[in-house]
């Protein structure tokens, strides 16, 4: 795969409180920036049709929806399909889980067959579910590291979002996870870590060329999605900054 294929979204969260505001405004600004899709956090009390015609309307794709676990309980499992089809989004990613599943080994086994069933519903309709990676997740639990024993007893079909700040702010190895999961990483957001407080993506201490190289290679990686958490009084320019800086890494 070319290094230039793979398409380029935010994770709104990056920009939430703009979002509130004037949630049209900020998807057009994205959309002038040159970022490709978005990945939603939340819906601003918009339906999914009308999210869909915003999106539309500046050439937008939705690359994922940040969805609690409660959103893919049985009776609300339909319903949620529903929405993320309209949206056009086949990534349904749970943003993290409550401390007592993080209370065992046992806990974190059961919560990973939660998700090998959850997929088992979703892949005939089309759509994926998956994981995002918190500081937390690389915390040692009875000695093992909770992101490992999820990813290491659900099925391929279930989604590690690596998030590459988030894994190196807890511990983690992001480049070591990406490897050991192949084919597995279809959506992975881009964060910096380390550098100036706020350092755009390019300004910190990722080992970029290294990411990119092994989601473009073996991760099966079909979305990077920016998300930039660290500015809130410019966070418009924050994204700007991190895709220029990306678009300077040939990205």
């Amino acid at each position: 795969m070319a290094a230039n294929k793979i398409p380029i979204g935010v994770q709104l969260y990056s920009v939430r409180m703009l979002c509130e505001k004037d949630l049209p405004g900020v998807l057009r600004q994205i959309a002038a920036m040159g970022y490709q899709g978005v990945e939603f956090a939340g819906y601003y009390g918009r339906s999914a049709g009308e999210l869909r015609s915003m999106l539309d309307a500046n050439g937008l794709k939705c690359c994922g929806t940040h969805t609690g676990l409660s959103t893919l309980s049985d009776e609300n499992f339909a319903a949620t399909v529903e929405f993320n089809k309209a949206l056009g989004n086949p990534f349904l990613i749970v943003p993290g889980l409550p401390r007592e599943r993080f209370a065992s080994v046992k806990a974190l086994k059961d919560t990973a067959r939660q998700f090998n069933e959850l997929s088992a519903r979703a892949r005939p309709l089309g759509m994926y579910v998956g994981y995002h990676a918190h500081g937390g997740d690389f915390k040692p639990v009875e000695g093992q590291i909770p992101w490992e024993i999820i990813f290491d007893n659900t099925v391929p079909e279930v989604i590690m979002q690596m998030d590459t700040g988030n894994c190196l702010s807890g511990g983690g190895d992001p480049y070591a996870l990406l490897r050991k999961y192949p084919g597995r990483s279809l959506t992975v957001h881009l964060k910096e870590h380390g550098g100036a407080p706020a350092a755009p993506i390019g300004e910190g201490e990722v080992r970029w060329s290294e990411v990119f190289e092994i989601c473009e290679t073996i991760g099966g990686t079909q979305w990077y999605i920016v998300e930039h958490e660290a500015d809130p009084n410019t966070p418009m320019q924050s994204i700007e900054k991190c895709l220029m800086n990306l678009r300077r890494m040939g990205k």
